[in-house]
């Protein structure tokens, strides 16, 4: 007999993906010997066990191959039960192995699973819930494992070093094992540079300043904010100036007390769909309340601040949420903005945030308050957007690419707006030439001080440029991103037959219809008001149109929607 094998492993603990595939393997081998072989593998790697097959790569793919006549092989043999079936996932599984005609060979079994029987039944049911269980065990001791080490050791257990910390060697790890492998601990120092920016920030807080206020003072003394002091770890954020969140996040971190605080954040897993139980879980982040988080019984590391100070900062900072709820005007009207997290300022590349104004949807674009007044751009104090002046030429313009006497040029248009998998990221080219842009201006800075320049003003056009320059690194330093394969042709037409519906639904639908198909379509607008024009660029998403893999090229080069309405 000719029998493919599946088998998966998990790297979150740090398992060998070869040596786990070899003694799986090896089993299966083991079973089948007097009966075949085994002439092509499916083999999982990094992917949980909770996930059911059809959202494991491997395993869909086996699937697949399942309903091919000729697919090359009469039976599939796994190694380890608890590897493959996870809850309920036998249940759901074996009845496709049957339908097929294709057995399934497992070794606790001796053989093939036999649908008819009772005790294979139960014996196969009885693995998938021993494999939940042990899932489940395995969390409840890593967390309350990690929670006594908090408590009583007050143990630094991994993650990014707060702003005015910097992580310090501590030995090495208590685990023979991984001090084997070279694993030590680490505990938190004060960082000299950073450390008494924190302090300043409790002073003035305290002190009656607003949080806008604070980002300001730290913007007009130079003084670089969190992402921009530690570009490595915060590519993805601009770096251009203090704003209120960044101090809003040092005034709400107890770890400035010197305390070691661990529990913020738990990992929670939702259903990914209610009306499909089958398709199972994803893992979601969800902010614990303050009063559950976990701290050291003794200070672990130096303290910024002490215990009052950090008291008095809270009950400042809670203050305004004293007010009854029976006391605040109730909202009349739901606010729905159609295009939430889809539109963009062209002067900055921010998001534009809904705002209500007159009783009509905007979206604002509040640069110099958000940035704590950080003009490194020309940008308006507020740049306003009404909604209502995008629906109708965006509408049009929708319906007009879908159209079916279009739809030919349409398909020619994805099919060359997709990236060469050959040239490099588009991001890396782009970070490479700003790095040799901001070198000839920090040349020709240097040439003007060493020319008796203002001292000050170049010395800001340095530190500006050099921002830059860091920020572009980090893009080079980070690890490329994994290029989509290209598409044929006749993949983006079978694609493009799925948007029918939604091009009816543009004529007379209800705004929450509206705004799941702009949803679906991959809307991405960029707003430039100094030409009162929109550009307009579809993606449409893979987890909505129910394809796996579609082009990040849009249906064509941005268009601008010219004559929308701006204020500012």
């Amino acid at each position: 007999m000719r029998f493919a094998f599946t088998g998966r492993v998990s790297t979150e603990d740090q398992q060998d993906p070869e040596a786990s595939r070899n003694w799986q393997i090896t089993r299966a081998k083991a079973l089948i010997e007097s009966h075949g072989e085994i002439v092509v593998e499916y083999f999982d790697i990094g992917q949980s066990r909770s996930l059911p097959w059809k959202r494991r790569p491997q395993a869909s793919q086996l699937l697949a191959a399942l309903a091919d006549p000729d697919r090359g092989f009469e039976a599939v043999v796994i190694g380890e039960p608890h590897r493959a079936f996870y809850g309920n996932q036998y249940g759901l599984t074996m009845p496709v192995f049957e339908h097929y005609g294709v057995a399934l060979w497992v070794p606790e079994v001796g053989g093939p699973i036999d649908p008819t029987s009772e005790a294979h039944d139960l014996i196969m049911s009885v693995f998938g819930g021993m494999s939940k269980g042990e899932r489940n065990r395995i969390k409840i001791r890593v967390r309350t494992a990690m929670q006594a080490q908090t408590t009583v050791e007050g143990r630094y257990l991994g993650g990014r070093p707060p702003y005015g910390y910097q992580l310090a060697d501590a030995g090495p790890h208590p685990n023979p094992s991984k001090a084997a492998d070279g694993r030590r601990l680490h505990r938190l120092e004060l960082d000299p540079v950073t450390a008494p920016i924190v302090a300043r920030v409790y002073e003035e807080y305290l002190a009656g300043k607003g949080l806008f206020a604070i980002a300001e003072g730290l913007t007009a003394d130079g003084i670089p904010c969190p992402s921009a002091y530690d570009r490595a770890r915060n590519p993805h954020r601009e770096g251009i100036a203090w704003s209120k969140g960044a101090i809003r996040t040092i005034i709400a971190n107890p770890r400035y007390t010197g305390h070691e605080i661990w529990g913020k954040q738990r990992k929670e897993e939702v259903l990914l769909d209610v009306d499909d139980v089958a398709l199972g879980y994803e893992t979601k982040f969800r902010w614990n309340a303050t009063d559950t988080w976990v701290w050291s019984t003794d200070q672990a590391h130096p303290a910024i601040i002490d215990i009052d100070t950090f008291a008095q900062a809270q009950t400042r900072r809670t203050a305004r949420r004293v007010t009854p709820p029976d006391e605040r005007g109730p909202r009349r009207t739901t606010r729905r903005y159609m295009f939430r997290g889809m539109l963009r300022c062209g002067l900055c590349t921010r998001k534009m945030q809904g705002n209500w104004v007159n009783a009509q949807a905007h979206y604002r674009c509040r640069y110099p308050q958000e940035y704590a007044l950080a003009n490194h751009v020309h940008h308006p104090n507020n740049v306003y957007l009404r909604e209502a002046a995008i629906i109708r030429p965006l509408d049009d313009w929708l319906f007009t690419r879908f159209a079916p006497h279009r739809v030919a040029e349409t398909i020619d248009a994805m099919t060359q707006a997709q990236p060469d998998p050959d040239t490099d990221d588009p991001r890396r080219t782009a970070a490479q030439a700003e790095i040799a842009d901001c070198d000839r201006k920090l040349s020709r800075y240097r040439a003007a001080l060493e020319a008796d320049g203002d001292e000050k003003t170049i010395n800001g056009w340095i530190s500006e440029v050099t921002t830059r320059r860091a920020a572009a690194e980090a893009v080079l330093a980070a690890r490329p991103r994994r290029r989509p394969p290209q598409l044929t042709r006749q993949d983006i037409a079978d694609l493009v037959e799925r948007f029918d519906d939604l091009r009816r639904v543009l004529r007379d639908a209800a705004p929450e219809d509206k705004a799941a198909v702009y949803t679906a379509l991959g809307l991405s607008l960029t707003y430039r008001p100094s030409e009162q024009s929109l550009l307009v660029e579809a993606r449409p998403m893979p987890r909505h149109i129910g394809v796996r893999v579609v082009s990040e090229g849009g249906l064509e080069p941005p268009r601008p929607i010219k004559g929308t309405s701006t204020s500012s």
